[in-house]
C-alpha cells in the first residue's frame, strides 16, 4: 500500500499536467496570429505613407494632422475634424460616418464637410484601396 500511494499520486500529477492534443495547436495558432502584422501595419500604414503623408507629414500642414505611420492612428481615430468639427475623422466600427472615408470618396460636401477630395492634387485612391480602409475602420480602426 505504501508503494501504491506514491505511484497513484505521481500518475494523478502527470495527468493534471498533460496537455490535450488541441492545446498545442491552439497555442501555435495564437502565436502565429500575434506574429502576423495587423491590417493597419500591412495595408493601411503603407497606403497612408505613400498617398497622404506627402502632404500630412508633420501635423503643421492642412488639417493639422500627421499621417506618417507612427502618428496616423492618433491623428485619425476618435479625433474631430478641424475642417468640419461636427464630424470625426475615424469612427471605429463606422466607416460611413468617418470623415476620412467621406474625403477619400469625395462625398464630404453631402455631410457638412468642405474642401477637395483627397489625396489633393493626385488621383483618387482606387475602390479596392478605399475598401481596405473601410474594412480597417469597420474592424475597429486598431493599429
Amino acid at each position: 500500500m505504501r508503494l501504491a500511494l506514491p505511484l497513484m499520486m505521481a500518475m494523478a500529477l502527470a495527468a493534471c499536467g498533460s496537455k490535450k492534443e488541441g492545446d498545442a495547436k491552439d497555442s501555435a495558432d495564437a502565436s502565429a496570429a500575434s506574429a502576423q502584422p495587423s491590417l493597419f501595419e500591412a495595408e493601411i500604414a503603407p497606403m497612408l505613407q505613400t498617398h497622404c503623408a506627402v502632404c500630412h507629414l508633420t501635423g503643421q500642414e492642412a488639417g493639422n494632422m500627421s499621417l506618417v505611420p507612427a502618428k496616423a492612428v492618433a491623428a485619425l481615430v476618435n479625433v474631430k475634424s478641424t475642417e468640419a468639427p461636427a464630424l470625426t475623422r475615424v469612427v471605429p466600427g463606422d466607416p460611413d460616418n468617418s470623415y476620412l472615408i467621406m474625403k477619400l470618396e469625395g462625398t464630404q460636401d453631402k455631410h457638412g464637410g468642405v474642401g477637395a477630395q483627397m489625396p489633393f492634387g493626385a488621383p483618387p485612391l482606387s475602390p479596392d484601396q478605399i475598401a481596405k480602409i473601410r474594412k480597417w475602420i469597420a474592424d475597429g480602426a486598431k493599429s
